[in-house]
Parts: C-alpha cells; sequence; structure tokens
C-alpha cells in the first residue's frame, strides 16, 4: 500500500510533472511562459498542488491548438496509418 505524501513530497511530484509537460511540449514547438506549480494550492495541506499552465499569446495558442489536432488525428488512425475499420489514410 502507497502511504500518504507529505507536503513536500507533493509539491516535489508537482514540479515533476511540471517540468515534464514542458518537455513535451517543448519537443512539440509549444512553450507555455508562466508554466508553473500554483503556489496558493502548493501550501495547502488540503488538496494537492495545482499545475498552472498560465498565459500565453495568440500564436502560442494556436500552435498548441495545431499539436494537439495533429495528434488527435493520428491517434484516430493508430502508428500503423490505418482508422478503427482498417482504412487507411
Amino acid at each position: 500500500m502507497v502511504g500518504v505524501l507529505t507536503a513536500s513530497e507533493r509539491v516535489q511530484a508537482a514540479e515533476q510533472v511540471t517540468a515534464e509537460l514542458d518537455s513535451a511540449l517543448r519537443a512539440v514547438g509549444v512553450t507555455l511562459p508562466s508554466l508553473c506549480v500554483d503556489p496558493v494550492s502548493a501550501a495547502s495541506t488540503f488538496m494537492a498542488p495545482l499545475v498552472e499552465l498560465g498565459r500565453c499569446n495568440v500564436e502560442t495558442a494556436r500552435r498548441l491548438a495545431e499539436v494537439l489536432a495533429e495528434y488527435a488525428q493520428g491517434a484516430a488512425y493508430g502508428h500503423d496509418g490505418h482508422g478503427p475499420e482498417g482504412r487507411q489514410r
């Protein structure tokens, strides 16, 4: 059984996932300049820390939407290029 995380461990986990998200986004050409762990939720003893995605300019939002749409289209067809009915792209 996994024990309850301490406040420090919860913040550390949130910082880790924030870094992973930042790295993954940068790998596809998206940088969220305000990406961080929300300091208010990180100080809470009652809730898990939240990851603040922050604000971004229109061009960054557009790039993020493009990357997600490309991923969704690829996920619908799978890695072999075939869709759910066996049709190829």
